[in-house]
């Protein structure tokens, strides 16, 4: 569609609007807050299967809205009120349970849009086009003129919330989702009075093409279905007092999965670079999948104690108690046989001592033809062995996912015993990609800056083709002491200027354990007597990453996973 290259913000407004009545919202005319309020009042009435409140029952409804902070409000929009009618022609008083927003049929909801709502507290405010939701303004969105900065639009939205959302019974701190646009950007966010601008994100369609334009964003975003979904299914409230929303990529990775389950039995596995927030999908996904009907649990799968004991306390900032740790193998196998267990976090190598020995084997037997979804993090470093194949062999009614940041693929496959196994051979299908080149676009990660010092290089000779030489160790090359300590060197001699004197700090990557202890040796040495050498710090797992090949693909656990009675 043609835009042209000015566009004033009253233009924007009305066409916006007049693009959303065409998509089923239905226009209402509402002025200031004493409108809102009847309005309300009429649509929770539709909403609740045409009951009709009496104007006390109404007041009670709005006291109990008018509570709390926002993340408070966000918990009281999707629960329910008990809400006890006024006895009435000697019949005795009802129980009637008012509901704000139907969380489980995001349809079946009723869409209203207005524009240019007067509320006053500090400063009187107008708003530009509101999304109300069942009478209530869930989606608040904020427009400038064609080409404007976008960002600040961002900063009234914030000065909107610190004078004016509070205003009256509050019913603007029920808003979920900000949008902001200037017609040629457009961006979301969730509610939250710390946010920044940096949080704010770009809608895309599923092979992460960016929806910018606001007619664009509107007719992907904007669907009466797709919004509610946003807002009941796709928005966490976190404990520490939060609304997180979903980027694009964590959404299409999610609703990829829970399709997969509902309506195949088929692996799958979702390529998502390092950085991305792996961790909020894959709970979501969890969160969605456990609660299907044919699923008898979903193990979150970690190769480290590290990740499980971070895995968990995320999972659980994400929505407390929504999982317990998995102290050692005994504790995973009583979760494994508690019916009430939903959601499981736990390493690779518990699981895998609970399927090789005997003593655990038959606690865990009779779940064999159970459906069990796995959700494996980090899959390209623990699903090579005979881990792996153990799980497809006890768990026969099993699906398997697989997360991952760098996929192995055919060229980069060879683990150095012969055997060549690929992302796809153990996962099948990759259902959803988001790779480096799209984070930095989108500035989830840092930039690259490469610099190349002292790059090795293969000369052309002709003498090449006549005389034949003993093939170089590339290995020994790039571990020899003197490369080691030239790069030392080089690290010392750069560092302020790379880290701005300093005000970054860096990541030192090595290829081995064996390179970091030379290299924490050699930066030891060059700096002893400096007067404030660099802080250096290595960083070790819990247990080893790789599987040993002697092995039965069994890592060592961490800590005793037999009871002590059992133990010889």
């Amino acid at each position: 569609m043609f835009q042209p290259a000015t566009q004033s913000e009253y233009a924007l407004e009305q066409g916006l609007i007049e693009q959303l009545q065409r998509m089923e919202y239905a226009r209402v005319r509402i002025d200031d807050e004493a409108e809102m309020l009847s309005n309300l009042k009429r649509q929770l009435e539709i909403h609740n299967d045409n009951i009709q409140l009496t104007q006390s029952e109404f007041d009670r409804v709005l006291n109990h809205l008018n509570t709390g902070t926002i993340v408070e409000r966000a918990k009281i929009l999707r629960d329910k009120f008990a809400l006890k009618r006024e006895a009435a022609n000697g019949q005795p008083a009802e129980t009637l349970y008012i509901s704000f927003l139907n969380c489980d049929d995001w349809c079946m909801n009723e869409f209203q849009v207005t524009n240019q709502v007067s509320m006053s507290a500090k400063r009187k405010n107008r708003y530009d086009v509101t999304i109300l939701i069942n009478g209530l303004p869930l989606v608040q969105i904020e427009l400038k003129r064609r080409g404007a900065e976008l960002k600040v639009a961002f900063n009234q939205v914030n000065r909107y919330q610190h004078e004016s959302y509070d205003a009256g019974v509050g019913l603007f701190q029920y808003v979920q989702l900000f949008i902001i646009s200037n017609g040629v950007n457009t961006k979301y966010f969730s509610n939250n009075k710390f946010q920044s601008f940096q949080q704010s994100f770009f809608w895309t369609d599923k092979e992460n093409n960016r929806l910018s334009d606001l007619c664009e964003f509107a007719a992907a975003f904007l669907k009466p279905c797709h919004i509610a979904k946003m807002i009941a299914h796709y928005t966490v409230i976190t404990e520490e007092g939060v609304l997180k929303i979903l980027r694009p990529y964590q959404f299409y990775a999610t609703e990829a999965l829970v399709d997969r389950v509902k309506n195949s039995n088929d692996n799958a596995y979702i390529w998502h670079t390092t950085g991305s927030g792996k961790t909020l999908t894959s709970f979501k996904a969890s969160q969605i999948i456990m609660r299907l009907p044919k699923v008898h649990k979903v193990l979150f799968v970690v190769d480290r104690k590290d990740l499980d004991y971070q895995t968990t306390r995320e999972f659980n900032a994400f929505a407390k108690g929504s999982v317990d740790a998995t102290i050692d193998t005994h504790n995973l196998v009583k979760q494994l046989t508690d019916d009430s267990t939903k959601l499981i976090v736990t390493t690779i190598q518990k699981l895998n001592n609970a399927l090789i020995k005997p003593y655990y084997f038959d606690k865990i037997a009779h779940l064999q033809d159970h459906k069990f979804v796995f959700i494996f993090d980090e899959c390209h470093r623990s699903q090579f062995g005979e881990t792996h194949q153990n799980i497809k062999r006890f768990f026969s009614n099993a699906q398997m996912f697989g997360f991952t940041g760098t996929p192995i693929f055919a060229d980069n496959a060879n683990n150095g015993f012969g055997q060549i196994r690929t992302t796809k051979d153990l996962f099948g299908e990759c259902l959803h990609k988001y790779v480096i080149v799209d984070a930095i676009k989108d500035e989830n990660v840092l930039r690259f800056a490469v610099e190349y010092v002292g790059k090795y290089q293969y000369k052309d000779s002709a003498n090449q083709l006549d005389i034949e030489v003993e093939a170089i160790n590339k290995q020994e090359l790039l571990d020899s002491p003197y490369r080691l300590e030239k790069i030392t060197d080089y690290i010392l001699a750069h560092h302020a200027q790379k880290t701005k004197a300093p005000s970054f700090t860096a990541m030192f990557c090595v290829s081995s354990i064996d390179n970091l202890i030379q290299y924490y040796a050699l930066f030891k040495q060059k700096q002893a007597g400096i007067a404030r050498p660099l802080k250096i710090a290595t960083i070790f797992s819990y247990a080893a990453n790789e599987p040993s090949p002697l092995g039965n693909g069994m890592i060592p656990a961490e800590a005793p996973d037999v009871p002590s009675d059992v133990r010889g």
